[in-house]
């Protein structure tokens, strides 16, 4: 279970860092900043240059439509691939609970050999999500894995380019020797159960899909470019009516355009490990435990409570 924590104020949440694109954002505030205080130093020492000139490229509807037309589609693109990521970890873990639920009730398993074996398959789909946020952040196996798998699995998977598809390969045979050895209770099993795994698969490609297809570098050179030029030219338009504030005023809109196109950038990849993308580590979490409380049910639990009722009082 997600645990609820306790909210901040709005006012923590405003001046709240962690998480915020403040920090990131604050070596280009102050250096358009700068820049704006330089110019305003320039203007006051009275040369015959005229900033009206120059300033007037930011004052252009055309220009100031094309940026915010760009920054809006920037960071709506990057909320679309957040977004994604999300609904594909979320068919993932529906998948992988009904699948757990289907594998533990479905499957017969002997005492012995069996049995461990049915439960090594149930912890290998908690084992498939970790391997899955492993593989989408390109980090290699870790301790999280050794607790659960023998050396040899872990071997194995190693060896692997795409450590979850194998894993799926993995519990794909066993469902297949399962039917094969007539362990399931329903030969109608078999089709939910490889179905289950086909969305699973489905999951894993979606994320794959999103990982690999990054924003087109052409797009994010061009905003930066627009960006550069409209907080560099900014100042010239601001000096002759602002003069010594000239520098504080186009920090203040600096960060405003800055930090939404930061904020594209911070979220454009779900899958990583900054504040601000998926929670992936606490999905996987919770996932295993539900699939160790899968493997403590005990079959024919609910008819038991069927058959004694709770007792009704006057």
């Amino acid at each position: 279970m997600f645990e609820d924590a306790a909210k901040p104020n709005w006012f923590q949440l405003a001046f709240q860092l962690e998480g915020s694109i403040f920090p990131i954002v604050l070596p280009r505030v102050l250096f358009f900043g700068g820049f704006g205080c330089l110019i305003a130093w320039i203007n006051a020492l009275h040369l015959s240059f005229d900033f009206r000139i120059l300033g007037d490229l930011t004052n252009n509807v055309a220009c100031n439509l094309v940026l915010g037309l760009l920054l809006v589609f920037r960071t709506n693109t990057a909320y679309d691939r957040f977004w994604e990521g999300r609904k594909a970890w979320g068919t993932l873990v529906v998948n992988l609970r009904n699948l757990a639920r289907e594998m533990q009730i479905g499957i017969r398993a002997a005492a012995g050999s069996e049995q461990d074996e049915k439960a090594f398959q149930l912890q290998l789909l908690g084992v498939f999500a970790i391997a899955t946020k492993l593989h989408l952040r390109r980090q290699p196996l870790t301790p999280e894995l050794v607790v659960v798998l023998p050396e040899d699995a872990i071997a194995k998977l190693t060896a692997t380019q795409n450590p979850p598809l194998e894993l799926i390969r993995w519990i794909g045979d066993y469902l297949q020797r399962s039917y094969r050895n007539n362990h399931l209770e329903d030969p109608n099993q078999r089709w939910v159960m490889n179905n289950l795994l086909n969305e699973v698969t489905a999951g894993l490609t979606n994320c794959e899909r999103i990982l690999s297809t990054p924003i087109p570098v052409a797009y994010a050179i061009y905003l930066k470019m627009l960006l550069l030029l409209y907080c560099g030219f900014l100042p010239f338009g601001l000096v002759e009516r602002l003069g010594a504030w000239t520098g504080f005023v186009v920090a203040i809109i600096s960060l405003i355009l800055l930090g939404v196109e930061e904020i594209g950038n911070q979220i454009e990849d779900p899958f990583g490990t900054d504040p601000n993308d998926l929670p992936i580590d606490q999905i996987c979490q919770t996932l295993m435990s539900n699939i160790e409380e899968t493997l403590q049910f005990q079959e024919g639990y609910g008819g038991a409570i069927a058959k004694h009722p709770t007792e009704s009082h006057p």
